[in-house]
């Protein structure tokens, strides 16, 4: 399978009204087709892992093209170099974090550039920051808590951002190292607290935010039933 077949396959599959759909929710409508991520999951199946291709449909500049070389890259051969390049060419927060999910957050530089990132000018690439975070809350099964509790000291320290594509991305972050285990969750729940007490609007928002799920029932049930 070949980039200009899978190109053709994506545009066979071309769905204007999700389009539509898509940039009511804030993404990017350009260069977009519209296809569904269940239906680039079975186009990244049938391609299999395939460095070479991962590359040519990122270099197409076709958004679903994108979020496809993301599922058949293989991160073990992902250099900086590259992470660099694709965090730059961000331009709409779901290949921002399909990209971060599927490719980025399976690499040995992940934590690094999730530190690294988040302190960012390029909205898209501070995004990218704390989507790796909450990403690697999740999969780091056997990570000590070292590694979240200087997470948070980032989300805490973090300049104010008057941006939503990057608060939401804070308070996932947030949240998600909350909810990993007890004692991060009081962790998270003392840097929210801390947050609440800031001038601005935006981190008082990412603090409330988190607070609500953080102390939430269901939250307190699952962790100490864990």
């Amino acid at each position: 399978m070949d980039c200009d077949e899978i190109l053709k396959q994506l545009k066979a599959l071309a769905n204007p009204e999700a389009v539509k759909g898509m940039a009511k929710y804030g993404i990017n409508p350009d260069h977009n087709y519209g296809v569904s991520i269940p239906a680039l999951r079975k186009i990244a199946k049938d391609a299999g892992r395939d460095r070479v291709l991962a590359q040519q449909l990122w270099c197409s500049g076709i958004h679903d093209a994108r979020i496809l070389a993301s599922m058949i890259d293989d991160p073990k051969w992902v250099t900086e170099d590259q992470m660099e390049t694709w965090a730059v060419d961000f331009d709409s927060w779901d290949v921002c974090d399909e990209c971060c999910q599927n490719l980025f957050g399976r690499t040995e530089l992940a934590s690094r550039k999730a530190a690294e990132w988040s302190a960012r000018e390029e909205k898209f690439v501070r995004r990218a920051g704390f989507v790796l975070m909450a990403r690697l809350c999740v999969t780091e099964k056997k990570a000590d808590d070292e590694q979240f509790v200087t997470f948070l000291s980032i989300i805490l320290k973090a300049t104010p951002d008057s941006r939503d594509i990057v608060n939401k991305a804070i308070s996932w972050a947030l949240r998600n190292i909350g909810k990993r285990n007890l004692n991060l969750n009081m962790k998270a729940l003392e840097v929210a607290r801390e947050m609440q007490q800031n001038d601005a609007k935006s981190v008082r928002w990412i603090a409330t935010d988190a607070i609500r799920e953080l102390t939430s029932e269901a939250v307190k049930k699952r962790l100490k039933d864990r």
